[in-house]
């Protein structure tokens, strides 16, 4: 089975959009067994996307579009393939009146044109738009299969996930049922990890096997096709089983919850408090842990203090171990994580201090971070981690990795190289 991926968009072609659909697709297909052979960006001109779409149709069986859906007049997509398919085009009215409550809850006074995002073509089958307007869909037309999809990535790719899937098993695949497994991981390289499942990957026929690398974690998507949802369960159960074994130590959980989330899961589960004493970060660790309405009962507060003095007169750092040791090391961490334990009164606390950058700081180059751990079950500690030269990617990362820190003391997992107040720093190198 092989499908070509038509993109429009004259913004494409002057690389004022960067075309992360076509990617995107294309790896969703290959889990599919879908092969895609070819990808072609055409503008918004309805003489060139008539053309593509021929060729494809002598050298694909199923034919994606994406972009021109909306309801501006170089949203040409539905009316070029109505006309080359000879296919009326019909009103959806569940979509029609998805847009019409849209504009009167958001008071908006709707144009006329709008309705045009409601637009099928006659015979298809709707794909509905999770989080937009204008409606998908999928036609066969004699030897050829057609898919409409919108441009905006935050449409399309709900859309494929949620309701093409299903409709391209059933429909061109002849499977009757599609179901996925998402192992979420972190502290490993997206390349370590491919290493490490190489032989799985090469070997995948089904389930297949991707890796996907968003924001400093990782996830395993596992996709299983077959007759029942209990076939797939039982292929999925037997392949997440050996992905468990390999990498198990860097799972952190399942399903769509991020780091954080898990991390305010155990804290409610373990009914323990948290607290953080941020520098670099600004209070990026607080802002995450306080995100989930369902915080408050593992949350009270925290602090920020970016400078050495605010460290000493806010927080109580004591001013001997800022001259001593400096505001980047580890038992600046330490004591940071300490005094925000004891201010707030948690059972676990988290400090982050270091360079974010662009500058360097106490002889520090740029991505030197100290996470530090003060909490009831154990001596306080600090870990050392060096990132990078980007300040926002360093931030980033400092506060995925103290998640991941109160994460495994949380659970009683071990933590590498780490310092002790005191202790002889070239021990964790």
């Amino acid at each position: 089975m092989r499908a070509e991926i038509i993109s429009i968009g004259t913004e494409l072609l002057m690389g004022q959009v960067v075309n992360t659909n076509a990617a995107f697709l294309a790896k969703e297909l290959s889990l599919l067994g879908i092969e895609v052979y070819h990808q072609v960006t055409v503008g918004d001109n309805a003489e060139r996307l008539k053309e593509a779409i021929e060729v494809a149709e002598a050298r694909a069986d199923t034919i994606i579009l994406s972009g021109g859906l909306g309801p501006t007049e170089d949203d040409i997509t539905k009316k070029v393939v109505s006309e080359h398919l000879g296919v009326d085009l019909v009103l959806h009215e569940e979509t029609e009146n998805k847009i019409i409550t849209y504009h009167k809850n958001s008071d908006f006074e709707m144009p006329e044109n709008n309705q045009l995002q409601a637009l099928m073509l006659m015979g298809s089958i709707a794909l509905p738009n999770d989080t937009g307007l204008a409606v998908g869909m999928f036609l066969e037309k004699e030897k050829n299969s057609y898919v409409l999809l919108p441009g905006p990535p935050d449409e399309l790719q709900p859309m494929v996930n949620n309701h093409l899937k299903k409709v391209l098993v059933e429909q061109v695949l002849n499977e009757h049922k599609l179901v996925s497994r998402v192992i979420r991981i972190f502290g490993i390289t997206e390349a370590k990890l491919a290493l490490e499942l190489e032989e799985m990957i090469q070997q995948q026929t089904n389930p297949t096997i991707a890796i996907y690398a968003e924001s400093g974690e990782l996830t395993v998507r596992v996709t299983a096709k077959g007759e029942t949802e209990e076939e797939c369960e039982k292929l999925l159960d037997k392949v997440a089983s050996s992905i468990e074994e390999i990498v198990g130590e860097y799972i952190f959980g399942y399903g769509e919850n991020r780091l954080s989330d898990v991390v305010k899961e155990i804290l409610i589960d373990q009914k323990k408090t948290i607290t953080a004493a941020e520098s670099l970060t600004g209070g990026a660790f607080l802002s995450s842990i306080s995100s989930n309405l369902a915080a408050g009962s593992a949350f009270e507060g925290g602090i920020v203090t970016y400078s050495a003095e605010q460290k000493i007169q806010s927080l109580g750092v004591s001013k001997e171990i800022v001259e001593e040791y400096g505001v980047v090391s580890a038992e600046c961490a330490i004591e940071m994580a300490e005094k925000a334990k004891d201010m707030f009164s948690a059972d676990i606390a988290v400090s982050l201090t270091g360079v974010a950058g662009p500058g360097s700081l106490e002889g520090n180059i740029p991505g030197t971070v100290w996470i530090g751990i003060a909490h009831n079950d154990g001596e306080s500690f600090a870990k050392h981690y060096h990132f990078a030269y980007r300040r926002n990617k360093n931030r980033r990362l400092a506060v995925q990795n103290a998640m991941d820190l109160v994460r495994r003391v949380l659970l009683g997992l071990s933590v590498e190289k780490s310092v002790y107040f005191g202790e002889d720093k070239s021990k964790e190198n």
